[in-house]
């Protein structure tokens, strides 16, 4: 079985980190961190804008290791972490659908009312979206 966790670096996405290794052991978990994109890049930045992506994501998948290392207790606990640019809700679907993902997982800050109307909830879109079961941690 092949978990994908969706991760930022927040409380709710710790504790969706938690969860899965918690309670998938035995499966291969991918912790997917999405680098979200400007989309008012213009032609003649575009270059410039991609570099300072490459950049971006390669500080993040650095640092990412030693993150969960923090989250989790038991140092033998395997997983493999991946880095793509883009919409979150939009990669985190693609990636899941491209990789045969069996189970996403996401953590939520379980914003309600006025603010998640105007901020939107990626957890909302990917449940939507997603093919396959989605577990939602709050």
């Amino acid at each position: 079985m092949d978990v994908l966790v969706a991760y930022d670096g927040s409380k709710p996405a710790q504790k969706a980190v938690e969860h899965a290794f918690a309670t998938y052991p035995d499966a291969e978990i991918v912790l997917l961190r999405v680098i979200e994109a400007a989309d008012s890049s213009t032609e003649a930045g575009i270059s410039i804008v991609q570099e300072m992506l490459r950049e971006r994501e390669e500080e993040i998948s650095a640092a990412l290791p030693d993150e969960i290392d923090a989250i989790t207790s038991d140092p033998d606990v395997e997983f493999r972490t991946e880095t793509v640019v883009g919409r979150p809700a939009r990669e985190i679907v693609s990636f899941a659908e491209e990789h045969d993902i069996d189970h996403v997982i996401i953590g939520s800050h379980g914003r309600s009312g006025l603010s998640r109307i105007l901020l939107g909830s990626v957890a909302e879109k990917i449940v939507r979206r997603a093919p396959m079961p989605v577990t939602v941690i709050r």
